[in-house]
């Protein structure tokens, strides 16, 4: 099984069941609290997804985090499930996939905006509003910056990818000169 389907699962099963009680948005926000403390630490996530381990030790380590991170009871059945079928490691492609249908679901989506330099408001503002009338939903924006990108601007919506940078286009244009 595809690793993108068992999360799309997964994350249905969290939208129907976090729509039920009332408690999506917490259920999303335990999930990425989870995914980024596993993708921080290669040590936890080694643990967590080694069945080496004896699962009562890597129990007790899932408590300790799920504790930490105020984690409901919802998300920490879901854990204890992922843990006893050996899927721990699917969690941050279930988070990934539980916030695009949350976001989905109340009209926003993220883009992610690459320049080579840091954008102004002004630009950041522009690029915003283009990419809100082009996928017709409200967009949130995170931002980082590549130097190889020489100028221009990047931004990935959804699966879509605009690439306005200097670096694809001298690359078209070589492309064309040796044609």
């Amino acid at each position: 099984m595809a690793a993108g389907s068992l999360a799309r699962r997964y994350a249905k099963a969290v939208l129907e069941i976090g729509t039920e009680n009332k408690s999506l948005e917490k259920m999303g926000a335990d999930l990425r609290s989870l995914a980024k403390a596993m993708k921080d630490s290669a040590e936890l996530q080694s643990v967590l997804t080694n069945p080496a381990i004896r699962r009562a030790d890597r129990r007790r380590v899932i408590d300790g985090l799920l504790s930490a991170i105020g984690a409901q009871p919802l998300t920490k059945n879901l854990v204890y499930l992922l843990l006893d079928s050996e899927r721990l490691s699917s969690v941050p492609d279930i988070s990934r996939e539980v916030d695009t249908m949350i976001e989905a679901r109340s009209g926003r989506i993220t883009a992610e905006v690459i320049s080579a330099k840091p954008l102004e408001l002004a630009q950041l503002t522009e690029i915003t509003v283009a990419l809100e009338k082009l996928s017709g939903k409200k967009v949130t924006v995170t931002k980082r910056e590549d130097e190889s990108l020489l100028g221009g601007v990047v931004a990935k919506l959804g699966d879509k990818v605009y690439d306005g940078s200097l670096r694809t286009q001298l690359r078209n244009l070589r492309d064309e000169l040796t044609k």
